[in-house]
């Protein structure tokens, strides 16, 4: 059997996790010299790049001194927990990544209490070393604390530890001393990282993730646990619901560098492998399906996965505007999207709702479903989302929702303004610790508390960080919405006139020149609580007096843009966000204005 270490690399969201597997690839001499790679190789996705995180985890690897050494790409944010749940089952160690400066953050340890709960040994990076005011020793202790904390076992606690930085290029026994490149790194993988544990018995293969072809269709990856695999084998595949199904492996390969070779000889116990299975086109294989010995197949136990904290209504665009921008705007096209990703993305669940038009869409998180949100307004589609809810559990007769660790590192001279702004959320403060110039401030706050972004009144400083904890005793309402909201009065193009007129009722989401709809959301009213109908498509009437140049001569104050996670934030009960592949609108859910009235008088509302 060839010498294979398996690992996974985890870090918290921007501590230069993916930069570290880039270096990894460039040590082990995968590019030629001359070879542009660009940065961040294994960020592939349009998405993941612009937001500067790993969404969907990656599966490389590398040659070094006789070893192969699968690197799996992780991703760091806790919406992503059904990834990385999945992908940690295929390793037998890990390298986590932190930040010299800011130390382990909450989903650094979101990830490592998964990591050593799978008994996996890790390797510690303190990375961006170079950073300034930052102290490399205190937080190899913070690190060895945490472990400790989460419940590490002796083996787990004696961790290696390398300084480095994954941007210069270097890693090193000690922080003060800059090295060559990362080789440090990589004898300290084969030395520590063991070598694949493999049962005796027969074939057994978790598919912990799927790939897709469009020339071979779907292709299963998993870790080979027991046995061996063959192109051509007969198998069983055991399903999560205890169906078994006789099939045979069609092709089989394994990761090289950054692709996937086709493989005749047998796959060994140990391995990570994709195989591509001939099944009949009703019989799809799923994640967390086992591959077995054809005659005595043996499943193996089904990943467990986070639970879902957050629900989102999920609709056709009904619009007036429907249709104008988007290729896939029907109810099935939603349908068949939504379930094809519920086929790979373990963390969501999809229920159906009284209408065909609509469904329940739950998933871990407002960045866990505003993902998925844009990456389907990229392929094309028109959709409309309702305001994001969490879910409510009973537990013991009592009602509960889901509560959150939050962490935020801010300027000094904002601490007391963001604890004021979480306490109002039901937010209760933790610990509270300087960092050079910046507090970071520990809270455990509703999961509903979250939703409304903190960002704005720290100037864009705050740096927040949050993961689920636990189910609690429900804490009592919040004032969400203190304003209410300024609604197009007509459908046309909004007009300098119109704006400059009203820019007393409110700051505007519109600029003059854009299309607007009767009871669309086109700013927010200071008037608390209060809903105002305006009518912004009017332009001057023109005199012999007054020429149209007059009208240029109007002044707007700048329109404010949000992005897709601040409008899905910001919407209402009673407002829809209608997303399209060029734009975001908010809207009332019922358009016409004497109707909506109706609908607030039988809800027992008094409209002033």
């Amino acid at each position: 059997m060839q010498n294979i270490r398996n690992i996974a690399i985890i870090a918290h969201v921007d501590h230069g996790k993916t930069t570290l597997v880039d270096r990894m690839l460039h040590q082990a001499k995968l590019f030629r010299d001359n070879q542009e790679t660009g940065e961040l190789i294994l960020d592939n996705n349009d998405l993941e790049r612009e937001r500067g995180i790993t969404i969907l985890s990656k599966n490389v690897s590398v040659r070094y001194k006789g070893y192969k050494i699968n690197i799996i790409d992780t991703p760091g944010h806790s919406d992503f927990g059904g990834e990385v749940e999945r992908v940690l089952n295929m390793a037998d160690g890990v390298l986590l990544v932190v930040d010299a400066f800011e130390g382990p953050m909450p989903q650094t340890r979101f990830v490592l209490q998964k990591a050593i709960e799978l008994g996996l040994k890790p390797i510690v990076v303190i990375n961006k070393v170079d950073k300034p005011n930052c102290d490399p020793e205190l937080t190899q202790e913070a690190v060895f604390d945490l472990m400790f904390n989460l419940g590490a076992n002796n083996d787990q606690l004696e961790f290696p530890t390398a300084y480095g930085s994954a941007k210069q290029g270097w890693m090193g026994e000690d922080w003060n001393t800059p090295t060559e490149d990362i080789s440090y790194l990589m004898d300290l993988i084969i030395e520590h990282i063991p070598a694949p544990k493999t049962d005796e018995g027969t074939t057994q293969m978790m598919i912990s993730s799927l790939d897709f072809s469009s020339y071979l269709g779907r292709i299963a990856v998993g870790r080979l646990h027991r046995g061996t695999l063959q192109a051509g084998q007969g198998i069983t595949l055991a399903k999560r619901d205890g169906t078994m199904v006789k099939t045979k492996i069609k092709e089989l390969y394994v990761f090289e560098g950054l692709g996937k070779e086709r493989i005749k000889t047998p796959v060994e116990a140990g391995e990570i492998c994709a195989a591509l299975m001939d099944l009949d086109k009703n019989m799809a294989f799923e994640i967390g399906d086992t591959i077995c010995d054809v005659d005595k197949p043996e499943a193996l136990p089904p990943i467990k996965v986070d639970e879902p904290t957050m629900s989102m209504l999920f609709t056709i665009n009904n619009s007036p505007f429907f249709g104008k921008e988007g290729k896939y705007v029907t109810s099935r096209h939603l349908r068949d999207r939504l379930f094809a990703e519920l086929e790979k993305n373990l963390a969501m669940r999809i229920e159906e709702t009284g209408s065909p038009d609509s469904l329940l869409v739950y998933g871990r998180g407002i960045m866990h479903l505003s993902v998925l949100i844009e990456t389907m307004r990229r392929e094309g589609y028109e959709l409309q989302v309702g305001q994001p809810k969490v879910i409510i559990r009973e537990i013991e007769g009592q009602k509960c929702e889901p509560i959150e660790q939050l962490t935020i590192l801010v300027p000094e001279e904002f601490s007391s303004k963001v604890i004021d702004v979480v306490t109002r959320r039901k937010g209760e403060v933790g610990t509270i610790d300087t960092k050079g110039d910046r507090v970071q401030l520990d809270f455990t706050i509703p999961s509903r508390g979250i939703i409304n972004t903190l960002l704005t009144a720290t100037n864009g400083e705050a740096i927040i960080a949050h993961r689920f904890l636990e189910f609690q005793p429900w804490k009592g309402d919040m004032d969400d919405h203190k304003y209410g909201a300024l609604i197009a009065k007509e459908t046309g193009e909004a007009t300098a006139y119109s704006i400059s007129k009203l820019q007393d009722r409110g700051p505007f989401f519109i600029e003059p020149g854009d299309h607007v709809y009767a009871g669309e959301v086109i700013g927010e009213s200071l008037r608390p609580g209060n809903d105002i109908v305006i009518n912004v498509v009017t332009a001057k009437n023109l005199t012999n007096m007054r020429s149209k140049s007059a009208d240029d001569k109007s002044t707007c104050s700048p329109a404010i843009k949000m992005s897709l996670e601040e409008a899905m934030e910001y919407i209402r009960e009673d407002e829809y966000l209608e997303i399209t592949p060029s734009n975001l609108r908010i809207r009332k859910i019922i358009l016409d204005e004497i109707e909506r009235k109706r609908a607030r008088i039988a809800a027992g509302y008094k409209d002033e």
